[in-house]
C-alpha cells in the first residue's frame, strides 16, 4: 500500500480508495549476487524513468527497513520501496509503485571472475521482489472538495471517460511496470518475454547464477 499520510491513517485509507491496480508482478531469485550492487541498479532505473520519493520528491524511495540475523549468522532483510509520478504533469492522476523486497538466508560468500575473486557484499541467498503498480484519480482532491465536481468524481473515472483517459493512463502505468519487471528478470539473468524494448542495464549484472536460479509471476 501507498504511503499516503503517516500520521492520518484515516486519510491513507481514503486516498488508498481512489486507487486502481494496473499490474502486479514477482520476480524470485535463489542463488549468488551482490545485494548493494541490485540496490544501486533498480535505483537508477527510477532515477532514468523520473520517480520521485513520495514525501521530499527526491530520489529516496525507501520507507521501510528491517533486517535480521539468524542462528546461524544468515541475514533476513524487508525493505519496501514507495516511489511515484505523475504522467504528464496531470492534475487528475498519479502513478505509484509498491516495491516489496525480501532477503531470505542471506550469507557471505566469494566468487571468481577472470581468475579474480570478488567478495564484497557478495551473498548466497534468496530474494523475492514484489511490484504492485497503482493508479490513484484525484490525487490532488479537487474534484473530491469541488461543490460540484464531488457528485461526478466516482463517474468521471469509472464510466465518462474511462477508454479515453482512464484505461490508457492504465496502460501507459502497466506497461513501465512490466519493463521493470524484464529490466530486474535481466539483472538476474532469467529468462523473459519482451513485448516491449528492452531496458539497458545501467551497470553490469552482478548476479552469478550457477543454475536456472529464479521464477516470476
Amino acid at each position: 500500500m501507498p504511503v499516503f499520510s503517516t500520521s492520518d491513517p484515516a486519510k491513507a485509507t481514503k486516498a488508498y480508495s481512489k486507487c486502481i491496480q494496473a499490474a502486479r508482478f514477482r520476480v524470485k531469485w535463489k542463488d549468488i549476487f551482490n545485494v548493494k550492487e541490485l540496490y544501486r541498479a533498480m535505483h537508477e532505473w527510477f532515477l532514468e524513468y523520473g520517480w520521485s520519493d513520495m514525501e521530499d520528491s527526491t530520489d529516496h524511495y525507501e520507507t521501510y527497513y528491517y533486517e535480521r540475523v539468524g542462528d546461524f549468522h544468515d541475514k533476513e532483510i524487508w525493505l519496501r520501496w514507495r516511489p511515484q509520478k505523475i504522467p504528464g504533469n496531470n492534475n487528475y492522476f498519479k502513478f505509484h509503485i509498491d516495491l516489496d523486497f525480501h532477503f531470505l538466508y542471506l550469507l557471505p560468500t566469494e566468487v571468481v571472475r577472470d581468475g579474480q575473486k570478488h567478495k564484497k557484499d557478495i551473498f548466497k541467498g534468496e530474494v523475492e521482489v514484489w511490484i504492485t503498480a497503482l493508479l490513484e484519480t484525484d490525487y490532488k482532491g479537487e474534484w473530491e472538495n469541488h461543490k460540484i465536481l464531488k457528485y461526478f468524481n466516482k463517474l468521471f473515472p469509472e464510466r465518462i471517460f474511462r477508454k479515453q483517459i482512464v484505461d490508457e493512463h492504465k496502460r501507459e502505468l502497466y506497461r513501465e511496470v512490466y519493463i521493470l519487471q524484464n529490466f530486474i528478470k535481466q539483472w538476474f539473468k532469467l529468462k523473459r518475454y519482451l513485448p516491449y524494448e528492452e531496458t539497458p542495464l545501467f551497470h553490469d549484472s552482478k548476479a552469478y547464477p550457477t543454475h536456472s536460479g529464479g521464477e516470476q509471476a
